[in-house]
């Protein structure tokens, strides 16, 4: 190859990655998503739990009793992911796992009463990251993320 060749194919590589970099949705949304789940994180550590077994404990509560795989496809959580943050929860003793299910595997999910008073003892930590979160992309942006999450489709 000539050092011509190279160099035209090093800028088209170069466009293309720098096309990436500065407009890639996924790469920003997966930024985004990192400093909002640090503020959740940081509120929520005092209680021994972090942002995303905070959600779960939520959705338990608020469409449980459910068994793992419907939480999965609820809250687009992957087996091994909902796994990795659930044991924790159910090792505390803020979620319980029922008897298996009329198909001999699905246990139903649901938070205990000491997970229940853990996530009412959370709401304040929670309420200060919702503040610090919702400063940080203004309301208008927050406003905005709450509207594409809710018009998300639905896994089912």
């Amino acid at each position: 190859m000539s050092r011509v060749t190279l160099n035209v194919q090093r800028k088209v590589e170069d466009d293309v990655s720098s096309e990436i970099a500065r407009n890639c949705l996924l790469t920003r949304t997966r930024q985004i998503s990192r400093v909002l789940t640090a503020i959740y994180d940081e509120q929520l550590r005092p209680f021994g739990i972090n942002a995303c077994q905070f959600t779960l404990l939520v959705l338990i509560v608020e469409i449980g009793p459910l068994s793992r795989s419907d939480l999965g496809r609820k809250n687009f959580h992957d087996r091994s992911t909902l796994t990795r943050n659930l044991r924790p929860l159910i090792a505390q003793g803020l979620v319980s796992e029922g008897v298996p299910g009329s198909d001999g595997r699905s246990r139903a999910l649901s938070l205990t009463e000491q997970g229940k008073t853990l996530l009412r003892s959370a709401a304040s930590a929670w309420s200060a990251a919702q503040m610090k979160g919702t400063a940080l992309l203004g309301a208008v942006g927050a406003n905005a993320l709450m509207g594409m999450a809710s018009e998300l489709p639905r896994r089912t």
